[in-house]
């Protein structure tokens, strides 16, 4: 079974994303709230469809959900943009695509506390989910509005799906 791996090294910023230290994944994810920096990409295809990923049972925060289409941490010595590219080549297997920011901002849960940077997307060509995660499929506006606060979605995508106005 695949596991997240508890020594990775996040950098460790403060507000406005400087810098200040590092700490493991485990670290971060012990409920000691350091902030640490996360992207999260919004794939659309031309439909106005957004692509989400499955989270798989063996994610140590919110297994089974569906969340945003590409999300991960910024590692240690990695640019936002990197880490965006990074992440949108393991999780879906594209790298072709311009994203657009959308924003910046602070989420915190009961076991961590992120700063994250959001961004979207169109992209209309092949999109192969990788072992990362439990698969995945586009949803129509409609489909997600209905599913929301139904214990379908991460409480993290829903949360930004209010703070940012993504549709």
């Amino acid at each position: 079974m695949n596991k997240d791996n508890n020594e990775e090294l996040f950098p460790l910023v403060d507000e406005e994303g400087n810098i200040i230290g590092a700490a493991t994944r485990g670290e971060c994810h012990d409920g000691s709230k350091k902030l640490h920096p996360v992207i999260h990409l919004h794939v659309f295809n031309s439909k106005g469809e957004l692509y989400l990923q499955k989270r798989p049972e063996w994610k140590d925060i919110q297994p089974g959900k569906w969340d945003t289409s590409v999300g991960g941490h910024v590692d240690l010595g990695e640019s936002v943009e990197i880490a965006l590219k990074r992440e949108a080549q393991e999780e879906l297997g594209i790298s072709d695509f311009k994203p657009e920011i959308l924003a910046h901002y602070i989420f915190e849960s009961e076991r961590e506390r992120e700063l994250v940077f959001a961004h979207k997307t169109i992209y209309d060509g092949v999109i192969n989910p990788s072992e990362e995660l439990d698969g995945g499929r586009f949803w129509s506006i409609d489909e997600i509005k209905e599913h929301l606060g139904k214990g379908v979605f991460t409480p993290n995508f829903e949360s930004e799906l209010q703070r940012i106005k993504l549709f």
